[in-house]
């Protein structure tokens, strides 16, 4: 099955696996990802064509990469990229383009010219068109998604023998039914699928709206007086907000922050206002717009699931909102599948929201926050001036841009969350790191994102995962084991795995690329990790991993498990 640039509602089939309502990022990478699990989906989207001067999101972080790189899709992101990742990499604040610099934040989203140590792919700068025709283009390659466009979804009832039946129209208000087993909305801030639960996004949006000019110019660059970056952000008295290129030719966007009403406002004039100076302005697209910071109070049930924007709506501060949809997507992929292929337990699909919803909350918390300072919140004339005055201005503002290391600086956000309080984890009573937005801490404590290395030799230590459970074993643990195979040592967890048809490998990784033992980094001889790259169990004894793997699947319970906690007798490997 191919994706189809303009569908009738004779292309729809009477029934579908999985069908997702929305075809905008979060919709085409659940598809693909559930793809490439084996498991068959259809994508309903009212959009034929893809706006390409709706630039929107514009990075995608190194989370996301890793995600995409999974698909196989990270190279094919970054060849399509207008701005390739070597072009720049910090973020400048300036009194103008044409004036003077004032702070800078270096690596500025996990931008990165190097080999990335955190993750094995460091962050893209890509405007979403691009990004989106590029999981447009594999959906029309996979054997196992179909993208119709032209489609929407206007309502969906439970069927009495399980999943939903869901009426799609066409543009001419033509209707037909279509029988799934789930249905996923990723269908944006007006979901349909989040109506016919009967739920509503709860929050707030900011007291001033801003305004997004895309347009060409001649002659900025070579205006431009400052080092080149990937965004600039401009506290100018008259016109305040952010400034960057959209590709290596002549176009460019910017966003004028703080405006009450943008009916009236010259964007040309604008634009020139946040230069500095007078150059050629053609102005493509504006698109106005406010921040908001919303949240659903549910993910879905057991069948109808929220995905993205449908589920919560975060200020764009920090660029999280497009990854943590993403985010969302690769939650819920696998646990659909596991579905299809009968080995999810009856907690399994309902942890979904239980670990997705407080991720969003937090990211939602952080962007509001750095919504409160703004480019207009540190606008001051006498950051153009000359002599002492100016001096002093600048370096009072250098100060105070302080508060906005987060936004740019945010590895702690982007890695460092995790699903310790989930049903799926089974906590080993070790301290936890401690939440911050800008420091990462890698952890192998579960629930956290597996610790990523280089490994000896240059392949990533993701490399080694397989598409279920992968129980990873430090090498020098088979050694003082007299070389016996991982498969063998732990051949309770196999067994386990059998018994409920769970997919799982079992291998020896390490050390890493600087002679680091594999228990050095995860404080464990041996960790059990999901499909989705998060650590669900770390130790040493193989019962206790088996009993692991049943909870990681929701067949049980952390309460089940206590009989074999780390320090018993019972299986030890490594004493």
């Amino acid at each position: 099955m191919t994706a189809v640039d303009h569908a009738g509602l004779a292309d729809l089939p009477g029934h579908v696996p999985v069908l997702i309502s929305g075809g905008g990022p979060s919709g085409l990478f659940l598809a693909l990802d559930l793809a490439g699990r084996g498991i068959r989906s259809t994508i309903i989207e009212p959009r034929t064509q893809i706006d390409p001067d709706r630039p929107r999101a514009k990075t995608t972080n190194a989370r996301t990469m890793t995600h995409l790189r999974r698909l196989g899709l990270a190279g094919t992101l970054r060849k399509a990229a207008p701005l390739p990742v070597g072009f720049a990499q910090d973020v400048i604040f300036c009194s103008a383009l044409t004036g003077r610099e004032i702070r800078r934040f270096p690596n500025a989203f996990q931008l990165d010219s190097g080999r990335y140590g955190p993750q094995p792919e460091c962050g893209q700068q890509v405007p979403q068109p691009v990004l989106e025709a590029v999981l447009r283009e594999a959906v029309a390659a996979s054997a196992h998604a179909t993208l119709l466009t032209g489609l929407r979804v206007e309502e969906f009832a439970a069927r009495p023998d399980g999943g939903q039946r869901v009426t799609v129209a066409d543009a001419s208000g033509h209707r037909t039914a279509v029988d799934c087993a789930f249905l996923a909305g990723a269908d944006g801030g007006s979901s349909t699928v989040r109506r016919g639960l009967g739920l509503r996004l709860e929050g707030e949006s900011a007291a001033l709206s801003n305004i997004s000019i895309l347009f060409r110019s001649r002659d900025l660059g070579s205006a431009i007086t400052l080092d080149p970056a990937v965004q600039y952000w401009v506290l100018g008295p008259d016109a305040a907000g952010m400034v960057g290129r959209m590709d290596l030719d002549h176009t460019w966007w910017a966003i004028i922050q703080g405006v009450s009403d943008g009916s009236d406002l010259d964007p040309a004039a604008l634009v020139r206002s946040l230069v500095g100076t007078d150059v050629d302005v053609d102005v493509i697209a504006t698109d106005p717009w406010t921040a908001r910071m919303l949240l659903a109070p549910s993910y879905g049930t057991d069948t109808v699931f929220l995905v993205g924007d449908a589920a919560h709506q975060n200020p764009p501060w920090g660029g999280h909102g497009f990854n943590t949809c993403i985010g969302d997507a690769a939650n819920l992929a696998w646990k659909i599948a596991a579905a299809f292929e009968g080995w999810a337990g009856p907690g399994l699909l309902a942890s979904y929201g239980l670990e997705r919803r407080p991720v969003a909350d937090r990211t939602i918390r952080d962007a509001a926050a750095n919504g409160k300072a703004l480019a207009y919140h540190f606008a001051d004339p006498a950051l153009m001036a000359d002599g002492a005055a100016g001096e002093a201005a600048r370096a009072g503002a250098h100060d105070a841009l302080a508060v906005k290391q987060s936004e740019f600086d945010s590895l702690g956000l982007v890695l460092g969350y995790s699903y310790s309080a989930s049903p799926l984890v089974v906590p080993d009573g070790a301290p936890v790191p401690a939440e911050d937005p800008i420091r990462y801490v890698p952890s192998a404590s579960p629930g956290a994102l597996l610790p990523h290395a280089w490994l000896d030799g240059g392949a990533s230590l993701y490399d080694a995962l397989g598409e279920g459970f992968s129980l990873l074993v430090d090498a020098a643990v088979l050694d003082k084991a007299g070389g016996v195979p991982p498969e063998h040592l732990f051949a309770p967890v196999l067994a386990a795995a059998a018994g409920h048809g769970i997919p799982v490998t079992v291998t020896a990784v390490g050390p890493s690329d600087f002679g680091t033992p594999m228990a050095e980094l995860w404080a464990a001889d041996a960790v059990l990790v999901r499909p989705d790259q998060h650590v669900t169990w770390r130790g040493s004894s193989a019962e206790s991993a088996a009993a692991a793997l049943a909870v990681a699947a929701g067949w049980s319970t952390t309460n089940s498990f206590e009989h074999l906690k780390e320090g018993t007798n019972a299986g030890a490997v490594v004493s």
